[in-house]
C-alpha cells in the first residue's frame, strides 16, 4: 500500500511512529497540491509550535529523491517522484500478483457466516439475493485477508407454517403441478390457504393439529415435511449453482430441535428466566428493550430459543471465533436481544456475535410478500438479465464463440454487482434495464474492461512473443503521465479497499473500488498509446495493464462474479 510505504519512510525523519503518520496522512482535495498531505496539527502539541510554523520549518528538512515537499499553511504537501515510485513498486510486484496481496488481518480466526437462509416450500425471490450474495462476498473477502471462513445456510424448515402447508397440500395439492414446478406450486397452495382461511377458520385449527403431529414425530406428518424439504432443496440448489454459491454447511432450523431444551434449562439454572403472562422470558428492561421470550405460554419454544441454541452450537461445536448473521435490518432488535442474553449467560464471546443488516429489495417500489403471493422469482430475473446480455452481445460481437455462456456470466454478474454496489443498509429498488448495461456503474462495465485487458495482453503476446513476457527491463520515465499515474494509484489501493470492506462488512466498498479502477483503466486506454517502438516504455505500460487485469479479476471473483475473457 503506497500510503503505508510513505508513512514508513517519513517515520525515519519525524518524531512520530509510522502508524501515527499513516493515520494522519490525507489525500489533498486538489491534485495539483500533491499526492499526500500531512496536517501538522498532530505535531503542534509535541513541538509546542503552531502548525503553520512547523510546516514551514520541516519542509526543507524532508527533501527526498522519493518526493518533493512544500508547506501549504499548516500542511506538508508531498508530490511523489512518479517514475521512481512506479518502478520500485512494479519491480517488486511482477505480473500484478503483488497488487492482489492482502494483509493477514484475520490471522486464522474462524468466522461463521449465517447467510441466504430461504424458507422451505417458499420461493427464492429477488429479495433473497441480498443475504445470499452479501454473505458470499464477505465469505470470500474475509478469507482473502486471512480468516478461516465457514458459511452456513440456515434453512427455514420448521414452524407453524408447515402445518398450514400440509393442510393446503391435502386440500388442493396437485402432484403433477408440484413435479413440474415445486416452489411455484407450493407458493400457490400457501397463498390459497390464507385466502380460504378467512371463510373457513377450521383450516387454522387443522394446521395447528398437523404441526403438533410434526413436533410429536408423527410418521405421516414427517413424510409430508420431508417431501417439501427435498423438493425445495433441489430447486434452491439449481439457483445456487447459477449464482456460483457453495455452502460448507446446510443446517435447517430443525437441526437444533433436540438441543433447545438444554439451553432453556441453563437459563433457568442461572436464574434468568421469569414468568410474564404465562410465558417464560429473559427481561432486558435495564437495556430499554422488550423481554426475550424463551417459552411461549403454551410451553413451546420460539425462534429466540432456536437462535440462542444456534449461536452456542456455532461457537462451542463449530469453533467460531466470530459469528456473523447476514439478515435483514428488521431483525436488528432480535439480534441485540440474543447477544445480551448470551452475555448474561456468562459468554464473553457474545461481543463477537455481529448482525450484518441490509435493507429491503423492492421491484418498481413495491415490497414483496410471500403470504399474498407478491413475489418476484429470482430465477425469472436471472433469465431476463441473461437475455438482455445476449442481445447486447449480439449487437457488439455477433460472432463471439460460447455467446450463451458469456451471456450467463454477464447477465447474472450484472444482477449481483447491481445489488452489491449499494451500501447494504440501504433499500434497493431493482431496475433490470439499468443493471444490464455496458456503460455506467455496472457489473458489465467492469467485466468489459477486464475482457479488453485480456485482448491487449493477447495482442502483446502475439506481436512480441516470449520476449515481452520475459522482459524485466522497463522505465516509467515516459510512462508517468497523469493517466498512468492515476491508474497506478488505484492499483496500489486494492489491499486497503479489501481491508475496509472487511472491517465494515460492506462489499460495496470493493464494488465501488472496481468501478473506479475500471474507469481509471479506460481513461488510460483512451489517452495512451501502448503498442509503441520503445520497448522499455511499452513494457512499463503493459505491466500496468497486467496488474489492472489481476485486480479486476480477483475483485470480481471475491464478489462472486465471473470474468469472461472475451465479450
Amino acid at each position: 500500500m503506497l500510503k503505508k510505504r510513505i508513512a514508513q519512510k517519513l517515520a525515519s525523519h519525524l518524531p512520530l511512529s509510522g502508524e501515527e503518520i499513516f493515520q494522519a496522512l490525507e489525500v489533498p482535495a486538489h491534485e495539483n497540491h500533491g499526492d499526500l498531505a500531512l496536517p501538522c496539527f498532530i505535531l503542534s502539541r509535541m513541538l509546542k509550535q503552531n502548525p503553520q510554523q512547523i510546516a514551514g520549518e520541516w519542509a526543507p528538512k524532508l527533501t527526498s529523491d522519493y518526493w518533493e515537499v512544500e508547506a501549504a499553511g499548516p500542511y506538508l504537501n508531498f508530490k511523489l517522484n512518479r517514475p521512481l515510485v512506479m518502478e520500485q513498486y512494479m519491480s517488486s510486484n511482477r505480473d500484478g500478483a503483488g497488487f492482489t496481496a492482502a494483509p493477514n488481518i484475520g490471522q486464522g480466526k474462524r468466522v461463521i457466516i449465517d447467510m441466504s437462509s430461504p424458507n422451505i416450500a417458499k420461493p427464492f425471490g429477488i429479495g433473497h439475493l441480498r443475504s445470499t450474495m452479501i454473505g458470499n462476498a464477505l465469505y470470500h473477502i474475509l478469507r482473502k485477508i486471512g480468516y478461516d471462513t465457514v458459511n452456513v445456510n440456515h434453512l427455514g424448515d420448521w414452524g407453524t407454517q408447515f402445518g398450514k402447508q400440509i393442510v393446503a397440500y391435502l386440500e388442493w395439492g396437485d402432484d403433477a403441478a408440484i413435479a413440474a414446478d415445486p416452489i411455484k406450486a407450493y407458493l400457490s397452495l400457501y397463498v390459497k390457504f390464507h385466502q380460504e382461511v378467512e371463510n373457513r377458520p377450521e383450516l387454522e385449527l387443522q394446521a395447528r393439529e398437523w404441526f403438533a403431529k410434526l413436533e410429536a414425530g408423527d410418521e405421516t406428518a414427517l413424510n409430508y415435511w420431508n417431501k417439501f424439504i427435498t423438493d425445495s432443496k433441489t430447486e434452491f440448489q439449481r439457483l445456487y449453482d447459477r449464482l456460483g454459491v457453495r455452502f460448507d454447511h446446510v443446517l435447517g432450523e430443525s437441526f437444533y430441535n433436540d438441543k433447545m431444551e438444554a439451553v432453556a434449562e441453563e437459563l433457568e439454572q442461572l436464574g434468568l428466566l421469569e414468568e410474564s403472562d404465562g410465558a417464560m422470558v429473559v427481561r432486558l428492561d435495564d437495556e430499554g428493550l422488550p423481554p426475550c421470550i424463551i417459552r411461549k405460554s403454551d410451553g413451546s419454544s420460539i425462534y429466540a430459543t432456536r437462535d440462542l441454541t444456534t449461536a452456542l452450537y456455532r461457537h462451542d461445536v463449530m469453533g467460531g471465533d466470530k459469528l456473523l448473521y447476514v439478515v435483514g435490518s428488521e431483525q436488528t432488535l432480535h439480534f441485540r436481544q440474543i447477544a445480551l442474553v448470551l452475555e448474561r449467560m456468562g459468554k464473553p464471546w457474545s461481543k463477537q456475535l455481529q448482525h450484518v443488516p441490509f435493507g429491503l429489495m423492492r421491484m418498481n417500489g413495491q415490497k414483496m410478500s410471500t403470504r399474498k403471493g407478491k413475489v418476484v422469482f429470482l430465477e425469472e430475473v436471472l433469465d431476463e438479465a441473461v437475455q438482455h446480455a445476449l442481445l447486447k452481445i449480439e449487437e457488439k460481437n455477433p460472432d463471439l464463440a460460447d455467446k450463451h455462456e458469456v451471456a450467463e456470466a454477464i447477465g447474472i454478474g450484472a444482477v449481483v454487482f447491481g445489488d452489491l454496489l449499494h451500501s447494504r443498509i440501504l433499500n434497493v429498488d431493482f431496475n433490470l434495464a439499468d443493471t444490464v448495461n455496458f456503460e455506467g456503474e455496472t457489473g458489465p462495465y467492469v467485466q468489459y474492461a477486464y475482457a479488453r485487458i485480456q485482448r491487449l495482453l493477447t495482442r502483446a503476446e502475439l506481436e512480441y512473443g516470449q520476449q515481452q513476457a520475459d522482459s524485466t527491463t522497463y522505465s516509467f520515465q515516459e510512462a508517468a503521465d497523469d493517466y498512468s499515474w492515476q491508474l497506478f494509484k488505484h492499483l496500489v489501493a486494492y489491499p486497503e479497499a479489501l481491508a475496509q470492506a472487511a472491517e465494515r462488512s460492506e462489499p460495496s466498498v470493493l464494488a465501488r473500488y472496481l468501478i473506479e479502477c475500471a474507469q481509471a483503466f479506460n481513461r488510460f486506454y483512451r489517452h495512451q498509446r501502448i503498442f509503441i517502438e520503445n520497448s522499455s516504455e511499452r513494457t512499463a505500460k503493459l505491466e500496468l495493464v497486467k496488474a489492472t487485469g489481476a485486480c479486476l479479476e480477483e475483485g470480481l471473483h471475491l464478489l462472486g462474479i465471473r470474468t469472461p475473457v472475451e465479450i
